[in-house]
């Protein structure tokens, strides 16, 4: 099992009105008190070397106002939110009924694995500090954009590769379309999340959910 997180375990407007907004008013403090942290300043140096002639926060900002799904920006809205997540000014927001799904395919001996374009630490933070408690001990494995583009087939193929799967066995949820398409197109299952808040618009070529119970009845999964 193989999920993404925004529009699947987690609610759109989270993302959008309490991590994004927070990774912004915290950009400059951060970048001022941890530049020379190796690993902030290889984010940094990555994105001088991506947009050479510009500072690097004024790109950050840029990449922000574009929601750009670019390895540097997603790392480094990560590291921040890791302090807003640990000092209890964040919580991972997740749908109620994903923690006992998932529970109950792990028990099933399904291994259950996260790919999404934030960051693998964001992903860790979402569901190590999440309103359902700590869910870390559920997954195998999590993987971003350093596989490659979500929209990529490419990056579905090496993520069975990865998993240790054919591709055949291994089910991604999603509730984009695009997405989808690129996981089947390389030979994955796929099953799209159509959560009423998020306002999904419903794809004709994949089979469709509007929550893990009810991708369980379709795809023939264990219940909680």
């Amino acid at each position: 099992m193989l999920t993404d997180i925004e529009g699947t375990t987690t609610p759109i407007a989270f993302v959008r009105d309490e991590l994004f907004p927070f990774a912004r008013a915290h950009l400059s403090d951060f970048l001022r008190q941890h530049a020379q942290r190796p690993d902030v300043a290889a984010e940094l140096a990555e994105t001088a070397r991506m947009v050479p002639g510009q500072a690097p926060e004024d790109t950050l900002r840029h990449w922000m106002d574009q929601d750009a799904k670019i390895t540097p920006l997603k790392t480094l809205q990560g590291q921040i939110w890791e302090q807003g997540y640990r000092d209890g000014q964040l919580r991972g927001k997740i749908y109620p009924d994903v923690a006992p799904s998932l529970r109950a395919w792990q028990r099933a001996g399904l291994r259950l694995y996260v790919y999404s374009s934030g960051s693998v630490e964001a992903q860790k933070l979402i569901f190590g500090h999440s309103t359902e408690g700590d869910l870390l001990s559920l997954f195998s494995g999590f993987f971003d954009t350093r596989v490659g583009n979500k929209r990529e087939p490419d990056s579905y193929s090496r993520l069975a590769i990865a998993i240790g799967l054919p591709p055949v066995e291994v089910l991604f949820l999603s509730d984009v379309e695009a997405e989808l398409d690129a996981a089947a197109a390389a030979g994955l299952r796929t099953c799209q999340l159509l959560r009423p808040e998020d306002s999904t618009e419903p794809s004709d070529r994949h089979p469709t959910a509007e929550n893990f119970p009810a991708v369980a009845t379709r795809i023939g999964l264990p219940h909680t």
